[in-house]
Formats: structure tokens, C-alpha cells, sequence
């Protein structure tokens, strides 16, 4: 067991009913500091949000616990530690981030937070734990993956989780596509229309949340797809049971954080069954980046070119959503070259690369 350093608390946040409320001083200090923590790896502020948007993604929810401490050295906020134990029937898994400023970094802090991650698993009866982190681009040697398509380097984020017993599991990229090219519409229309001629018998339908009734029941079931037809490699994922009810929660998150989403959706016609989706993303005022969420085509119905379909839809109509934001940030297993070769097509390019990591828990370790 390590020392943990002179003048360092863990402590647990308290989460505030709102960001307006008079305890939620410390929330608020904490979103400033993780964004922070954004900009230090990322470079930019994209992935920045405001305290009311992060908020709500900590709401109480049948599917998971969600714990979070701040890390306090000399009183200072200085990072995070997050643990999300998912509550599905059978579960083994828990999902993990530790977050610190640069300027503590080699201080042992890191190791104290990583205990308290394997304590909290271990009290919840969990063995896998699994994280994700951004490897931005260094001179540091190449670390590739167990799947053969990828790798990152070998720098401070990968030597820690090597240091503790993780190993990395998959490779993602991080694109982005400039929304600012004044071609970029004409491309995606020339795009759109040669997928509608290979998509002949489904049909786009879009909305913006909250999900019309007529929707609710097909897109919960996509949502549960996601799971389970998504490339995982060596990460493990439990299976979801996604209904009405558990769709207007998962909603309720970007609503109530006042973040718009479109939801673009391929139907097939004959069925009237929703068999591809995509998610655009964006805060309440429309000028920050884009999230590109989850993006699936059911695999029963893939040959059909919807995800190329569903994806130039979705950027055509999203001019009209958000005319303001600059561009769209996405994510994919480095593997899944069918959705990286529809990424390349529209003009995504590679901007960073996440690294999956995993470490199985000793019987008494």
C-alpha cells in the first residue's frame, strides 16, 4: 500500500439539488477544474461543459451508481476520481477516470486515487475495471493494440496504467469535421443521394428530443444494440435491457442540461422496424462543438449504405439545428473500418486517439 502525500484529501462530492443551490460550490469548482484537465490533454476546449450540463449525468438511475470525489492537495481542488458501477443483473465491471491538473502529476497522487478505485470495486463486488484516456500525439514509443489496428504512445497515462496492472485493450480515434468549409454541403448531398439509391425500401426519419411515441419503442432497442453489435475487442460490456422508461431517463439527461440532440434513424419501410441511427450533439446556445454520439447500423441490415445515409443526413439537417457550431467531434474503434471508411468519405480527419484499458482484480489482491 502506497503513502499518500502530505496535505491530500479524497473527498467525497456531495452532488447540490442545483448548480444554483449553496452547496454547490464545490460541483462547480470541480467542472471548472475538469475542464481544465480538457484543455491540458486535448489542447482545446471542445469537450468542455458548463456546471448545469454535467449535472445531470449524475441523477439517481436504477442502471447505475455513479460516485465522484475531488482530489483537494493544500486545499487546493486539483483533479477527480469517478466510479460508475453499472447495476445490470450479473455485473462485474466497473468504469473508472482519475483526473489531476499537470502541475501534480509524479506526486504519488494518482496512485492514492487508483486505490480508492479498487477499494470501491472490491466493496461492490466488481473485478474488471475498465477506463478510457486520450493519448495525445508524442515522441514517446508506440504501444499497439491487441487487435492489430492501432496504438499510442507509450507516455505518462499509459506508463501509470501499465504501472497498476492495466492492459490496453483497443485503440479509438478521435475525428473531426469542419463545419466551416463552405463545400462541405454540396459533398454531403452528392453523398446523400448516391446512399439513398443503394437504400432503396428504408426511408430517414429525424427528430429532436424528446423522442416522438411513435419512435420510442424502436429507438430503445437500437440503444440496446449498441452493446452488443458495436466492436469491443477485449473490453467487456454487459448486456443492456433498454424500455420506454429507460429511454426517457437516459433523455431527461440531455434535457434537463439544456443540450440539444438530433436523432437521425433509418426505417425500413416494409417492417416500419428502426434498423440505423445516428446522434448530433450540441449545448443549449448551438455555438460549441458537436458530439457525434452513438452511431449504429443493425448488422442484419448493413450492405445498404445506411450509416453513410443516416450520417450525411444528419449533417445536412444539423446546419439548420446549429448553424453556429464550428465542427463535429466522433469516435470509433480503430477496427471498425466500415464506419472509419463513411467518417473518411464525409471528411473526417484524425485529431487524437483514446487508448481502452483493463485490468482484472486478484481474489484478495
Amino acid at each position: 500500500m502506497s503513502t499518500s502525500p502530505a496535505g491530500l484529501e479524497l473527498r467525497p462530492l456531495p452532488l447540490p439539488a442545483s448548480v444554483d443551490a449553496d452547496d454547490a460550490g464545490d460541483f462547480v469548482e470541480m467542472v471548472r477544474v475538469r475542464n481544465l484537465i480538457s484543455t491540458e490533454i486535448s489542447g482545446h476546449d471542445d469537450f468542455h461543459l458548463a456546471p448545469h450540463e454535467l449535472l445531470p449525468a449524475y441523477a439517481p438511475d436504477p442502471n447505475e451508481r455513479r460516485m465522484l470525489w475531488v482530489v483537494v492537495l493544500d486545499g487546493e481542488m486539483v483533479g477527480r476520481v469517478g466510479v460508475d458501477i453499472p447495476l445490470e443483473e450479473g455485473s462485474r465491471v466497473a468504469y473508472w477516470l482519475v483526473e489531476l491538473r499537470r502541475s501534480v502529476w509524479g506526486r504519488g497522487i494518482g496512485t492514492a486515487a487508483s486505490e480508492l478505485v479498487e477499494r470501491t470495486a472490491r466493496a461492490h463486488r466488481r473485478t474488471v475495471l475498465q477506463s478510457w484516456a486520450q493519448h495525445p500525439a508524442s515522441a514517446d514509443p508506440r504501444l499497439p493494440s491487441p487487435t492489430g489496428f492501432g496504438s499510442v504512445p507509450r507516455d505518462h497515462s499509459a506508463r501509470f496504467y501499465l504501472r497498476h496492472g492495466h492492459t490496453l485493450e483497443q485503440v479509438e480515434r478521435i475525428s473531426a469535421l469542419d463545419l466551416t468549409d463552405p463545400r462541405l454541403n454540396a459533398h454531403l448531398q452528392g453523398l446523400l443521394e448516391q446512399a439513398t439509391v443503394a437504400a432503396e425500401g428504408y426511408r430517414v426519419v429525424q427528430w429532436e428530443l424528446p423522442t416522438p411515441p411513435e419512435f420510442v419503442e424502436g429507438y430503445a432497442w437500437m440503444k440496446s444494440r449498441m452493446i452488443t453489435d458495436a466492436p469491443a475487442a477485449g473490453l467487456e460490456f454487459d448486456e443492456e435491457v433498454w424500455d420506454a422508461d429507460r429511454l426517457r431517463r437516459h433523455e431527461r439527461f440531455y434535457l434537463d442540461a439544456r443540450r440539444r440532440m438530433l436523432v437521425t434513424a433509418a426505417q425500413h419501410v416494409d417492417s416500419g422496424d428502426i434498423v440505423a441511427f445516428n446522434e448530433l450533439v450540441v449545448g443549449g446556445d448551438g455555438t460549441q462543438a458537436t458530439q457525434q454520439e452513438d452511431t449504429l447500423v443493425l448488422s442484419e441490415h448493413r450492405g445498404h449504405r445506411l450509416g453513410m445515409l443516416v450520417k450525411c443526413a444528419a449533417l445536412i439537417a444539423w446546419r439548420s439545428v446549429a448553424p453556429g457550431s464550428p465542427r463535429v467531434l466522433t469516435t470509433n474503434a480503430e477496427e471498425n473500418r466500415p464506419m472509419l471508411d463513411i467518417n473518411e468519405a464525409i471528411g473526417f480527419v484524425p485529431i487524437a486517439y483514446e487508448g481502452g484499458w483493463k485490468k482484472v482484480l486478484s481474489p484478495g489482491e
